[in-house]
């Protein structure tokens, strides 16, 4: 394992619990393994590198430059056993189970990344009652030009979808046609489509990135009776970046000539490429502001013509390997927020509202129900620290707000997680009663 990767697993470490348990982490554990690293920087960018396996899954790794000065980490890779090792002279320590503690010296230990003290604060979203029942108008994406292959661009291969739209839109039409004589083979053809990266439907969207998206380097065949096979990868085609709506600037506040929004009939449900409009009230009070766009499939989001970004609550996560418990020991599986859409709430800058009326577009290409959409405001509700024996607890509230009750406190070996702990086999039975006459009614405590 080089240094870099090293430093990168060190920091890996870290960062599970917040990915395994979907928690927000303060940054002061990162920041504390920064000034860890820190004290060593000449050592582990001059020195030499040697490792000591110590058996049992530890390993003693030493960097020593010129003059003899050292800097070392101690890694237990093993995903469920604490270790204790005794390294003679240079002192005796305890590795938690998956874990690597940094010494300054090789000799007094600055850091370890499973005994890091930090606040989780768990964030709770309340409706808005202003904005609860949203009145929607709606028109559907004009596509008549595209179905009559106009483009601005033509060429006889399937060019790359980036270097097409060059960030003007995340959309590029692909367009071409085909004579069909006989019918015989072609009356239930199939479509065959094979993409660098993203889902097929009648247009593509991209990213920000170098990795290449669209139809680029695939193909596109007919497939017809018997699998006769009719490739339409060389044809001509034709090249339309964006949509008609984006072109109108339907998400702008000001009235565009030529859109109609329909307002005094039912709005579609379901039906793919159409845009929404609403206007809503700015949530009181100064907490953040969030739009749930529970409902809806995949599109993007516009708050008084401003982009707050592309929307896919569609798209749910994997309920295999799901635990109500959190441990970051042994190999990382993606098993958080199981079950549910990837994101749902969608931040919109207080800056963005106005005191009055506000106006939310939507546009869905594949289709949703805009029912339940609805504005929320931000506030934090339970605050959670862990912190080892002699280290320092801290806890802080956010806008003024002050801690007004202490739900459990335990100092000895409580489990569970934020939210949900429990008193596990012994703790020192004073333990709530000591932070309550520390914490209750003030906006930050700590204590040793």
């Amino acid at each position: 394992m080089g240094r870099d990767a090293l430093f990168s697993l060190v920091r890996s470490i870290i960062h599970e619990a917040q990915w395994r348990c979907g928690l927000t982490l303060s940054k002061r554990p990162r920041m504390e393994l920064h000034a860890a690293i820190k004290l060593g920087e000449k050592i582990l960018t001059n020195g030499t590198r040697t490792d000591k396996d110590l058996g049992n899954s530890v390993t003693l790794t030493t960097y020593t430059n010129a003059a003899g000065a050292r800097f070392c980490f101690l890694s237990n890779a093993d995903s469920s056993n604490d270790a204790n090792v005794d390294l003679q002279n240079d002192g005796q320590y305890f590795i938690p189970a998956w874990s690597v503690t940094v010494l300054d010296g090789c000799n007094k230990e600055v850091f370890n990344t499973a005994k890091v003290n930090s606040q989780t604060s768990v964030m709770v979203k309340k409706s808005d009652d202003a904005s609860a029942k949203l009145t929607w108008a709606w028109t559907m994406e004009k596509k008549k030009d595209t179905m009559l292959g106009k483009g601005s661009l033509k060429a006889h291969e399937l060019l790359e979808q980036k270097e097409i739209t060059f960030d003007a839109s995340d959309y590029l039409w692909y367009m071409t046609s085909v004579d069909i004589n006989d019918t015989s083979i072609w009356s239930n053809a199939t479509l065959r489509v094979k993409l660098w990266a993203i889902p097929f439907m009648l247009m593509l969207t991209g990213g920000f990135d170098k990795i290449k998206t669209g139809l680029a380097g695939g193909f596109v065949q007919l497939i017809g009776k018997n699998s006769v096979t009719m490739d339409l990868s060389t044809n001509l085609w034709s090249y339309k970046v964006g949509l008609n709506g984006e072109r109108k600037r339907l998400y702008d506040l000001q009235p565009r000539i030529g859109v109609s929004w329909k307002t005094n009939s039912s709005y579609p449900i379901g039906r793919p490429m159409t845009w929404y409009k609403a206007e809503f009230q700015a949530p009181s009070g100064t907490n953040p502001v969030v739009v749930d766009l529970q409902g809806l499939g995949k599109g993007h989001a516009w708050v008084n013509g401003h982009n707050i970004g592309r929307y896919w609550p569609s798209w749910v996560t994997s309920t295999n390997g799901c635990s109500d418990t959190c441990d970051y020991r042994g190999k990382y599986v993606k098993n958080t927020n199981c079950g549910n859409p990837s994101q749902r709430w969608y931040h919109v800058p207080r800056s963005f509202l106005n005191n009055d009326k506000n106006t939310l577009v939507l546009f869905e290409e594949m289709g949703g129900n805009p029912q339940n959409v609805s504005f929320e405001t931000v506030t934090m509700g339970i605050i959670c620290a862990n912190v080892y024996e002699g280290a320092q607890l801290e806890l802080s509230c956010q806008g003024g707000q002050v801690i007004s009750q202490i739900q459990f406190a335990s100092f000895g070996n409580p489990q569970g997680r934020c939210g949900s702990f429990k008193i596990g086999s012994w703790e020192a039975t004073d333990s709530q009663s000591v932070v309550e006459a520390a914490c209750i009614g003030k906006q930050t405590c700590g204590f040793t």
